[in-house]
Formats: structure tokens, C-alpha cells, sequence
């Protein structure tokens, strides 16, 4: 499983990957998180809200400061 946290480096977006990063670790996936701060590639994939969580390339949340308890339900309804 890939998880990517996409954002400016904005407070918000690295609360995302700090909270996506927890969230892995207590469901115990194993999986690899990455955080993407790159705005010409975030454009370019056509999202123009951050932060967006994407699970294995396809966007579970886009905008918002979901708990780490919602990032686990969204994370797990992917899987």
C-alpha cells in the first residue's frame, strides 16, 4: 500500500502527514507514506485544494483536518 499526503508545507498539510503517519502505524500496514509538497505536480494531477490523501494513487480526502481516527477509516476502506 502507498499512501501519499499532497500539500504546500502548509501547517494543515503536515498535521495530515504527521496524523496519516500515526494512523498506518496503529493499524500496523507496513505501508509507505510519502509527502508530496511539490505544487507544480499537484497541478498537474488537477487538484487545487490541499491538503489531498491518496491511497495507492486515487484521492480518499481532499481538503480538511480529519482525525487520526477518520484518516484510519479512510485508509481502511481502501484496502
Amino acid at each position: 500500500m502507498k499512501i501519499q499526503v499532497m500539500g504546500t508545507g502548509c501547517k494543515t498539510c503536515k498535521m495530515l502527514y504527521e496524523e496519516t503517519k500515526q494512523a498506518a502505524s496503529e493499524l500496523n500496514l507496513g505501508a509507505e507514506i510519502e509527502y508530496v509538497t511539490d505544487v507544480q505536480k499537484i497541478i498537474s494531477m488537477g487538484f487545487l485544494q490541499s491538503p489531498i490523501l491518496l491511497v495507492d494513487g486515487k484521492p480518499v480526502l481532499i481538503g480538511g483536518s480529519p482525525s487520526v481516527e477518520e484518516i484510519k477509516q479512510l485508509i481502511t476502506k481502501e484496502k
